[in-house]
């Protein structure tokens, strides 16, 4: 797992660079990337001087796109389904191998994670159950889909996902700037 490149250095360096990094901070997302190259990298002057600003500012691009829903229905799908499922055997990212690690253990409890990503997945066609893990205990993870599922709320899970997807990032940034 390499360290994050310096904040200025992301904003300095070419696309491919860039693209590399958004990859760490977030899953590999085409979608996303573009999203934040038309509103945050391809514009000036840029308001952040931390990848923790940049990342608010994702944020709240990712919230706005929420508020005209209707006509941007694809694209939030896309962005949430880059995320790989909770639980899953096979990860590309090896950041959230390392963050899932925690989950992996018996047969049984890959079982009831692949039974509640289902389950959600039915209920909120295109999209992802999306949480900050962050330690969570297993029990926990299972409370918090079931009462997600419950709810059924096809915007707030939209949101909820948006702002996991953040906060997953501020914690890789964070952790990836001091290796």
């Amino acid at each position: 797992m390499s360290g994050l490149i310096s904040f200025q250095q992301f904003l300095n360096s070419d696309k491919s660079q860039q693209t590399h990094t958004l990859s760490l901070l977030f899953e590999p997302c085409e979608a996303l990337q573009n999203l934040i190259f038309r509103n945050l990298l391809n514009s000036e002057p840029k308001s952040f001087s931390s990848y923790i600003e940049f990342i608010e500012a994702v944020r709240k691009t990712l919230l706005l796109l929420l508020k005209a829903s209707s006509t941007n229905k694809d694209l939030i799908s896309k962005i949430i389904a880059a995320h790989p499922r909770l639980g899953a055997k096979k990860v590309e990212s090896k950041l959230s191998q390392a963050e899932q690690a925690s989950l992996q253990s018996s047969t049984e409890e890959a079982q009831i994670l692949a039974e509640l990503n289902s389950k959600y997945e039915t209920k909120f066609p295109g999209l992802r159950y999306v949480v900050f893990v962050n330690g969570r205990s297993r029990p926990e993870i299972y409370k918090n889909i079931n009462t997600r599922i419950d709810r059924g709320n096809y915007g707030l899970e939209c949101e909820e996902a948006f702002n996991a997807m953040c906060d997953i990032a501020i914690d890789r940034a964070t952790k990836l700037s001091k290796i």
